[in-house]
């Protein structure tokens, strides 16, 4: 049956503008952007108690703010305390870097900033962003300023909005690059936080641009991507993808099957945003993100509304991307650049970084390259633009500072959301955790020959993208304590799949190690030749994997 037929899903463009949750009220009754004037000119000077409660849990994340979670608190306590109860007087803040591009300059205000207001922490998400903890809402309008006054903002990296925008790392300089899509995801990126219309989406909205030929953003698992390919007579521009995401109803994104050229980028991306703005599911929050309309549409429907309602024309037919074979996709190591330098991919653990830390990485850019850095859609940094002789003297000065351009496939492979330190939603810690398993893993099984991707995720909320891991830990109870169910063989790519989920298979934390070893030991002892875990995963007896 048709959606507009159905009982009302809160679709404006089908009349139904009532709000029809706590959600819809508040953002109808106020933008969520104009908390700021609030926060500077109020929030600030009373401090955490004169906050309104919609304001706090709602229109904060307009400028990328969490409260986050009280410490001490249990995982058992997850869902069934108020959030006046789970929450500290303490926030989490994201910093918006489209396509994770930035100077040593912008680098170096990130790290004071940690440094000064933050306990000295700064995370690398797999959006690209660098993350803040620790935060007092009286010091808010001055990190504002320090951030604008060298071109970031934290302007909606949160809430019902366009999110950070995804780009390669190394776009414009990789050599096996499509194209260099910097100038397009820079247009669209205009378009996302400055023109009207957009801070009232049904809910967040995940874009990537990229031209790279390792398809390194995660296209696939993302609201609307632009993927690099070669159109009509070989001309470069891209393929449209729409409807990806994961949480607790994990969707791969399809293909329109349209060829965009790169001028058309920023008309076609508001298209498809103002579709899913005006067609979008406002009456179930569980319903309302993209993926759950273009699974009701279908392609056909959706490309024909799209070019009908939003564009005034048509959209040519185009290729498919080429695939990349099984392997990386992070541009982690020293890797040559299209003008003879070189670029380096390190890999901090887990992306858990410091203010101190970054500001090293900072001057190490512009002594040694050309002060250009990049953090990637796997919580990794690059630093651009390397003579190809200092490139050994710039990789022993990283890995004097534990950022190896060389790290185990363990280390390289393994990520972790926020976990219960800090995020109220979480069920267990996922941090200290994941990065104390790469370690173990790498004692345990030294030269470990095959790429393996392990994914730490503290809730069913995917933030680490456990769904598309080899590997994949969902956070969970078990016992009594904090454990972890497991998902075997996830991937993206050729063979893109969500992982396995064995029955009743779920892990104590203490046993973590333990059980990833078994796995891995039966990987290496039954896989076919060149056999890549996720594909052995699917296939083998039950009693593997247990």
């Amino acid at each position: 049956m048709p959606p507009e037929t159905r009982r009302g899903q809160g679709q404006w463009a089908l009349g139904h503008r009532e709000p029809l949750n706590a959600a819809e009220r508040f953002k109808k009754d106020d933008d969520g952007l104009n908390v700021r004037e609030r926060i500077m000119n109020r929030y600030a000077h009373l401090g955490f108690d004169s906050i309104d409660p919609a304001d706090l849990r709602g229109r904060f994340r307009w400028w990328g703010l969490y409260t986050q979670r009280r410490p001490g608190i249990a995982g058992g306590k997850t869902g069934a305390l108020e959030d006046a109860e789970i929450e500290a007087p303490h926030f989490m803040m994201r910093v918006r870097i489209p396509g994770g591009q930035l100077s040593a300059g912008q680098l170096r205000t990130v790290a004071g900033i940690a440094k000064e207001y933050g306990r000295d922490l700064a995370d690398i998400t797999d959006r690209q962003n660098v993350q803040y903890h620790w935060l007092s809402i009286e010091d808010v309008p001055a990190i504002w300023e320090r951030l604008e006054s060298v071109g970031l903002s934290s302007r909606q990296a949160c809430g019902d909005v366009p999110r950070n925008i995804l780009g390669c790392p190394v776009a414009g300089i990789d050599a096996t690059e499509i194209l260099d899509a910097s100038p397009m995801l820079r247009a669209a990126e205009e378009v996302a936080t400055t023109h009207p219309g957009f801070t009232n989406l049904p809910r967040k909205y995940k874009t990537t641009v990229t031209g790279c030929a390792s398809l390194c953003t995660a296209h696939e698992i993302n609201d609307i991507s632009f993927v690099g390919v070669a159109g009509p007579g070989g001309t470069p521009g891209f393929d449209l993808w729409v409807g990806g995401g994961l949480s607790t109803n994990p969707m791969l994104a399809q293909r329109l099957g349209v060829f965009v050229e790169p001028g058309q980028v920023p008309e076609v991306w508001a298209g498809v945003t103002c579709l899913f703005r005006d067609y979008g599911y406002r009456r179930l929050r569980s319903r309302a993100r993209l993926k759950f309309l273009v699974a009701d549409w279908g392609t056909e429907r959706f490309r024909e509304v799209l070019e009908k309602e939003y564009l005034g024309g048509s959209l040519p037919d185009g290729p498919a991307p080429v695939i990349p074979p099984p392997g990386e996709r992070d541009h982690i190591g020293v890797h040559r650049q299209q003008d003879g330098r070189y670029y380096l991919g390190v890999a901090p653990s887990v992306g858990r970084t410091s203010g101190t830390l970054l500001w090293q990485v900072a001057d190490l850019a512009e002594e040694y390259g050309s002060g250009r850095v990049r953090t990637t859609a796997q919580q990794k940094l690059l630093i651009l633009d390397v003579p190809e002789d200092r490139v050994g003297e710039l990789s022993d000065e990283l890995a004097a500072r534990d950022l190896l351009v060389a790290p185990s496939a363990f280390r390289r492979g393994t990520m972790a959301c926020t976990g219960i330190e800090f995020c109220k939603l979480a069920i267990v810690e996922t941090k200290q955790r994941a990065a104390a398993l790469h370690a173990e893993l790498e004692r345990r099984l030294p030269g470990f020959d095959t790429p393996i991707s392990i994914n730490v995720n503290g809730c069913p909320n995917s933030c680490a993208r456990f769904q598309v891991a080899d590997i994949g830990l969902k956070g969970s109870t078990v016992d009594g304590g904090e454990g972890f169910q497991v998902h075997l063989g996830g991937s993206l790519g050729a063979d893109p799949a969500f992982g396995r989920k064995l029955r009743g298979l779920k892990v104590g934390a203490d046993g973590l190690a333990d059980y990833v070893e078994r796995v891995l030991r039966n990987y290496l002892t039954d896989r076919a030749d060149g056999e890549q875990f996720a594909t052995w995963a699917r296939r083998a007896d039950e009693k593997l994997l247990k």
